[in-house]
């Protein structure tokens, strides 16, 4: 009786996203659970789909280009959530203090998150570009320094992409620990400051493990655009010089969208979605037991 009353009583509230519903099903759902079954067909986008088993898996492991774009995802997905945290946090604290042009630098450190990975990453490739006419060239020149090939070598390629991410990021990353930071009960710093303790010790003891939620948010967010990540590479470096910073997105609209291999399209998704998924659900529940720890 008890979940007869409960359901006429949100009846009604279901109704209002039944729709919303139907869209999610019909948009995401149907066509997730078909690319399922068509990573064991050899479909070209024209031909009648042929069920042929594992070939499709079996490319995906053995294509040198996927294992390259794999590696070059998992340095990226690894190297940016730290390097922002290891930014944002601090950016946060110091924007968190009673200084008279907080707000202005808030805007400041938080402008950058503003325009599109897409855009940021046009921006920059003329400001990193490795001729002299690069703005960042130019710059250099003046101290006597040669052109630097930023975006022709594999490793600066990487870097840079590395480097512009984590620009594009800690400033919308940093208001997220800010918030949190604003939320812890100012009675804990009081009573650390009547016993001794001092800044850096009230931001170990206090500040750091308070913000184990946002923190948990902010990483899972980080790292699943990470491994998702499109736009910024292809409008940096087009995932040069050679395949050097390309993605595993990439390779996937390439293979499904180009060259027209939607059954290996379709199986290379596949095997990402079960990595992102089991990489993300690791985190969450590492992550989780820290903050179970402070209660």
């Amino acid at each position: 009786m008890k979940g007869k009353f409960c359901l006429k009583v949100e009846f009604p509230y279901l109704l209002f996203i039944l729709p919303t519903f139907v869209a999610y099903t019909i948009f995401s759902i149907y066509p997730l659970f078909n690319s399922f079954l068509y990573a064991f067909t050899n479909w070209n986008g024209f031909n009648v789909p042929k069920f042929v088993g594992i070939k499709n898996f079996r490319t995906t492991f053995s294509d040198p280009v996927m294992i390259q774009a794999l590696s070059n995802t998992i340095i990226y997905s690894i190297s940016v959530p730290i390097l922002v945290t290891l930014f944002a946090i601090p950016l946060a604290v110091i924007l968190n203090s009673g200084m008279k042009t907080r707000n202005l630098q808030r805007a400041i450190f938080f402008f950058p998150s503003v325009p599109s990975a897409l855009i940021m990453g046009y921006i920059w490739s003329y400001m990193l570009n490795s001729s002299s006419t690069g703005v960042i060239n130019q710059i250099l020149s003046f101290f006597g320094v040669k052109p630097i090939l930023w975006l022709a070598t594999p490793r600066l390629a990487m870097l840079s992409l590395i480097i512009v991410s984590v620009w594009g990021s800690t400033g919308w990353h940093a208001c997220i620990y800010l918030a949190n930071i604003q939320s812890i009960p100012r009675e804990y710093y009081e009573a650390a400051t009547i016993d001794g303790a001092t800044g850096f010790k009230r931001f170990r003891y206090i500040t750091f493990p308070m913000l184990a939620p946002s923190m948990t948010i902010s990483v899972m967010l980080l790292l699943t655009g990470s491994l998702k990540v499109f736009d910024l590479p292809f409008s940096l470096t087009s995932g040069g010089p050679g395949y050097a910073t390309t993605m595993v997105t990439q390779i996937i609209i390439a293979r499904g969208v180009t060259e027209k291999l939607y059954g290996q399209a379709t199986a290379m998704s596949t095997v990402f979605f079960f990595i992102i998924f089991v990489i993300t659900a690791l985190q969450i529940i590492i992550m989780k037991k820290r903050e179970e720890n402070l209660q």
